[in-house]
C-alpha cells in the first residue's frame, strides 16, 4: 500500500482488507484510507457509491495528500479531499465536551447540539456514538472530577459542592456515594473507615489479587510475586481497613480466575470503577473490543474522538485496576507489536495469544469444524 502511516487501523492494515471494505462501503474504513483507480485517474473514499472499479486497477493510499501527489483527482461525488461526515462529527463532540468540562454549569442537551450544529437527537446519538458516554453521563463524570478535586482543596464539604458546580448539596448528596465510592467525608479523610475485602490466589499467568469494596470489584492486580502485589494493594487504599475475603468472596476470586482462563466467558460480577472522565471514556471503548481482536492506541484515541490524544490514551489504559475486566491488553503498537501493559508484557503477549486461540476455536466450533464429514 502506498504511504499508510503507521497508525492506520489495524483492521484495514492488508490490500485485501482494504479492497474488502470498498466493496462493502464499510463506514468504519471512513478515515483510515482513500483508494484510486489507475483507468480512470480518480480516487475515491471507501465509501464513496460510484461504480467499483476491478481490483487489478486500484490501489490505495493514506489520505487525499498522498493520492493527489500521485497524480489521482478527487471524486467530485464523494469529495475526498474535504473533512469527513465522521470527522465533522468528532469536531461537533470535541467543542460540547470543552463547553461540559470548562462550564460551571452543565449545559441542556439542547445548548450542546445548538453549539454542535445537529439536531437534539442526532446529536445525543452522535455524542454517545463517539465517547462512548450519553452527554449528560459525561457530564456527570466530569462534575465528579471537579468535586473529587474540591473535597482535596476546599475547607468545607459545602464549599466543595459549589466549586465543583452543583447548584444544590441535595442533588450532590443523592448521588455521592455512588460519585466517589464512599461519603464525602470519608473521601476527604483519604477512605478512612472503608472496608475492602482481598484474596491473594494463582493462575496460569501468576500471582493474582482480588480486592472488593461494597459497590464491587475494585482491584484485580498480576504479578510474579504476591510480596509487590500486596504492598501495591496497601499503598493505594492506605486509609481504609484492609480485610481477607471470607468463604463468599472466595467465590468471586474463584469466578475473576476462571474469567482470566477463559475471558469468552465473561465476568458476571459488579464492578467499582473509578476515574477520570477521560479515563472512563477510554475504559468504556476497551469494554467494547471483542475477545480475539486488538485495536491500536492512535485507533482507540480517534474512536472516543481524541485523535490527536494518543498519550493520553495509554496512561489511561496504564491507569487502568481492573486487569481484563478492563481489556487494556487488547491496545497494542500500531505496527501490531505488543508493549506497554501494567501487569507485564509478557503476561498481555500470553493473554492476546490465549484469546485468539480460544476465538479461533470458537469459530471453528461453530463452522462445525471437526464434527465429522458424512460424505465420506
Amino acid at each position: 500500500m502506498n504511504g499508510i502511516p503507521d497508525d492506520a487501523p489495524l483492521r484495514f492494515a492488508s490490500d485485501e482488507a482494504r479492497w474488502a471494505a470498498v466493496l462493502a462501503r464499510d463506514a468504519a474504513a471512513e478515515d483510515a484510507f482513500v483508494y484510486a483507480v489507475r483507468t480512470t485517474g480518480i480516487y475515491c473514499r471507501p465509501t464513496c457509491s460510484s461504480r467499483r472499479p476491478r481490483r487489478k486497477n486500484a490501489e490505495f493510499y493514506a489520505d487525499a495528500v498522498s493520492a493527489e501527489a500521485a497524480g489521482y483527482r478527487p471524486c467530485q461525488r464523494c469529495r475526498p479531499q474535504a473533512i469527513s461526515l465522521t470527522q465533522r462529527h468528532a469536531q461537533s463532540v470535541a467543542r460540547a465536551c470543552r463547553l461540559i468540562e470548562h462550564g460551571e454549569a452543565s449545559p441542556s442537551l439542547d445548548e450542546l447540539a445548538r453549539v454542535a450544529g445537529l439536531s437534539r437527537f442526532h446529536f445525543h446519538r452522535v455524542f454517545k456514538s463517539v465517547t462512548g458516554l450519553t452527554p449528560m453521563a459525561y457530564a456527570a463524570a466530569c462534575r465528579a472530577d471537579r468535586v473529587r478535586q474540591a473535597l482535596t482543596q476546599q475547607e468545607t464539604v459545602t464549599d466543595a459542592i459549589y466549586k465543583a458546580g452543583f447548584n444544590s448539596s441535595g442533588r450532590f448528596y443523592a448521588g455521592a456515594e455512588r460519585m466517589l465510592g464512599m461519603t464525602p467525608k470519608r473521601y476527604r479523610e483519604g477512605g478512612k473507615g472503608i472496608e475492602i475485602q482481598f484474596a491473594l490466589g494463582e493462575c496460569s499467568l501468576g500471582t493474582i489479587l482480588v480486592a472488593t469494596s461494597d459497590k464491587g470489584i475494585c482491584a484485580i492486580s498480576l504479578g510474579s510475586d504476591p510480596e509487590p502485589l500486596l504492598q501495591a494493594f496497601q499503598e493505594q487504599f492506605a486509609n481504609a481497613s484492609l480485610i481477607p475475603g471470607d468463604k463468599r468472596f472466595d467465590d468471586w476470586v474463584a469466578k475473576v480466575v476462571a474469567f482470566v482462563e477463559v475471558p469468552s466467558v465473561g465476568l458476571s460480577l459488579p464492578l467499582d470503577i473509578r476515574g477520570t472522565a477521560f479515563q472512563q471514556r477510554v475504559w468504556q471503548a476497551l469494554t467494547e473490543i471483542p475477545v480475539g481482536s486488538t485495536i491500536s492506541y492512535a485507533a482507540l484515541a480517534e474512536q472516543i474522538g481524541s485523535p490527536k490524544a494518543v498519550r493520553a490514551v495509554a496512561r489511561a489504559c496504564a491507569s487502568n485496576p481492573l486487569a481484563l475486566a478492563i481489556p487494556c491488553h487488547r491496545v497494542v503498537r500500531s505496527d501490531g507489536r505488543v508493549s506497554g501493559y501494567r501487569w507485564g508484557v509478557e503476561r498481555k503477549r500470553a493473554l492476546l495469544m490465549r484469546e485468539a486461540e480460544q476465538e479461533g476455536a470458537t469459530r471453528l466450533m461453530g463452522k462445525g469444524v471437526g464434527q465429522g464429514d458424512e460424505s465420506t
